[in-house]
């Protein structure tokens, strides 16, 4: 029997804590895995503190474990006390919480506060070979640098702080080898866009999703981290990309990350997680990177989405029912006609942020495209930094004065439009280009509709007025 390891099974096996016996019909059960990082956020913890304190537990890691607030903070006024008055009540119970638990708080305005999924890797918290948890789906963000990063519900966050471990079974794993070099104008975005299309919203159920290949080696750390964050849109448990030299150039000198020999005994550990050759995967599925082009959803889940060049598809050609039928149910939310050019769709809002896209290289990409020029009229756009470090950053490269001169508003961090958590949102029936991670129906508030787009087709639409890529405004 073959030993060599896929990535996934590498870092499964160096976290087992204890295997799970099998039960009496022969069937595993789950084995306890240990976590090297808990990410808290105020939506999915107040429930589990509460459940410490009434078994009188203390967290029994508090210096793994890292808070900030994010979900439903205003991304304007912050000075001021949040009017919302269960977004003020989530946003203090964290607070309270971590005081009394002694944990580590990035509060609404603190210089590395931000999105939960930003803040671990600008820290250096993030790093290869790790377990990570949170209880948000999006965590697969993380599987950029090489760890097993998964979302977990609340009670399984409980469990996470009075222990440390977390009870699980085996994933399958599935390859996503992706060859060739990625066209002018598309970007990482597109490419996960395009894989979800292609595998489907539950192609990836029960497995964790390795992205190999030529053109994901090429990729930044931030565009694998946006690959990686829409791994969980698939139906995937996680996703990952193996660490390399981009990785530990991305990895050096931030604030937790090892030093001196210590760094040099991470590296060579770190060099060992790839998969081996000879490992065997449950599923793999090819990619040719040269056939993409700019990607846009038309529908109300990530996997409804096609290339911009191409239509609004028509439900009756779909050879699926059950996909026809959604895709019906989908158009008539979106009141879109088959048939119609998606670069006819016009937008009433464009969207820049999100753990998906709100780092500061999608804040130039966006800024290369604005500067110099305005965006279309009645179109408001907003564009978040996903942490108060970006938007430091921002700053000094001189990006938040080209928004504004465009007339973007340039706001503060925070999830802001991805979710209906805050007061950045859309009101019914608005059309939004979003580079965020969802477009259920409602998603960006009720009634809203959203298509999402890369950072570079968000901008090109703000200026146009309709879902357009950077290459539309020199024809």
């Amino acid at each position: 029997m073959s030993t060599a390891k896929t990535l996934a099974e590498k870092v499964w096996a160096e976290h087992v804590v204890q295997y799970g016996e099998a039960d009496a019909s022969g069937q595993h059960n789950p084995d306890l895995i240990y976590i090297d990082l808990h990410l808290v956020h105020e939506v999915t913890s107040p429930q589990a503190f509460e459940g410490l304190r009434l078994a009188g537990r203390p967290v029994r890691r508090p210096d793994l474990t890292i808070a900030t607030e994010d979900h439903n903070v205003p991304t304007i006024d912050i000075d001021k006390p949040i009017a919302d008055v269960v977004s003020r009540t989530q946003v203090d119970t964290l607070r309270s919480n971590c005081a009394e638990f002694g944990i580590r708080l990035h509060p609404m305005g603190d210089a590395e506060q931000g999105i939960v999924h930003i803040i671990g890797p600008q820290l250096g918290l993030t790093q290869p070979g790790m377990t990570i948890v949170c209880g948000d789906s999006h965590t697969s963000t993380h599987g950029a640098f090489g760890a097993l990063a998964m979302g977990i519900g609340t009670s399984e966050v409980e469990h996470v702080l009075a222990t440390q471990t977390l009870s699980l079974r085996p994933f399958k794993t599935m390859a996503i080898t992706v060859d060739g070099e990625l066209p002018a104008g598309v970007t990482s975005k597109d490419l996960i866009l395009a894989i979800i299309a292609e595998i489907g919203t539950g192609g990836g159920q029960g497995y964790v999703l390795e992205y190999r290949g030529s053109a994901i080696e090429k990729l930044s750390m931030e565009a694998r981290m946006t690959i990686c964050n829409m791994s969980i849109e698939a139906g995937a448990r996680a996703g990952m990309i193996a660490p390399d030299q981009t990785t530990y150039d991305y990895l050096q000198g931030r604030p937790n990350a090892p030093t001196g020999d210590d760094w040099d005994r991470a590296v060579e550990h770190w060099e060992s997680l790839r998969t081996d050759p000879g490992a065997v995967y449950d599923e793999e599925v090819r990619i040719d990177a040269t056939t993409l082009s700019p990607f846009v959803t038309w529908g109300t889940n990530p996997g409804q989405g096609a290339p911009l060049s191409a239509t609004v598809p028509d439900p009756a050609e779909f050879g699926d029912a059950s996909a026809a039928t959604s895709a019906e149910k989908a158009l008539a939310y979106m009141d879109l006609t088959p048939g119609t050019p998606l670069r006819d769709i016009s937008i009433d809002t464009v969207f820049v942020g999100s753990c998906t896209n709100g780092r500061i290289e999608d804040l130039r990409s966006v800024a290369d495209i604005l500067r110099g020029r305005t965006v279309a009229e009645g179109m408001r756009m907003l564009i978040v930094p996903g942490s108060m470090r970006v938007r430091a950053q921002a700053e000094t490269e001189g990006l938040g004065e080209i928004f504004t001169a465009a007339g973007a508003e340039w706001r503060q961090a925070g999830c802001s439009m991805c979710l209906g958590m805050n007061p950045d949102q859309l009101a019914p029936g608005e059309r939004c280009a979003s580079t965020s991670n969802r477009n259920f129906e409602g998603r960006q508030g009720k009634g809203g509709r959203t298509h999402l787009v890369s950072p570079e087709v968000a901008a090109a639409t703000a200026i146009r007025g309709r879902l357009s890529a950077p290459a539309d405004l020199n024809a």
